[in-house]
């Protein structure tokens, strides 16, 4: 009976494994994701990134359908918990609160302590999480470090940094000039969470 045990539970691991390479590496947003191919690979919760992922950093784009993305990964039962290096801890509060998802911020990624203590207050382990974010260098990278799977969307439009004039078209996927974008007008909500 041991043995029996023992090879059904290789079984099911070699089924989680092949599913979970079948998973998308990238895709262009949040909500092309598919939540039961998550599901059925093993996934059990979901480490996202704010900026450029959900929200363009300057506020000016909604990745479209993220929110009922967020929504449906919830009823799904998947577990979600936002990672942000973002220093206006504001934002990151009112994402947190509006999306009602726990959320660290600044969460100094890719370093591995903020995913640990996600992973830990989701009470799952790497291998049942996966980190989607824009970034290669913070998202992806982080994901690496912590034996968590990835899947890295395009970034939103925003105002490129120093080092993004630079390096940007090696970490991050540009988002489609064709590819639909919402405007996002729900700033002015930020300022009861300075």
């Amino acid at each position: 009976m041991t043995h029996i045990k023992t090879w059904l539970s290789k079984l099911h691991h070699l089924t989680f494994t092949k599913q979970l390479e079948q998973l998308p590496k990238k895709t262009v947003t949040l909500a092309e994701i598919d939540i039961d191919w998550l599901k059925a690979a093993g996934i059990r919760g979901v480490i996202l990134d704010l900026d450029n992922t959900i929200i363009s950093e300057d506020d000016r784009y909604l990745s479209p359908w993220a929110e009922n993305w967020i929504a449906e990964a919830k009823l799904a039962g998947l577990k979600l918990f936002i990672l942000s290096n973002g220093k206006r801890r504001y934002r990151v509060k009112y994402w947190s609160h509006r999306l009602d998802i726990a959320a660290i911020s600044p969460a100094k990624k890719p370093f591995p302590p903020a995913f640990r203590k996600a992973m830990n207050q989701m009470r799952l382990s790497s291998k049942n999480v996966v980190v989607i974010g824009d970034s290669l260098h913070t998202d992806v990278m982080g994901a690496k470090l912590c034996g968590c799977y990835y899947i890295q969307v395009a970034s939103l439009p925003h105002p490129p940094r120093w080092w993004e004039k630079l390096a940007g078209k090696w970490v991050q996927i540009p988002y489609p000039k064709e590819k639909e974008l919402w405007d996002f007008h729900g700033a002015f909500g930020y300022k009861i969470f300075f």
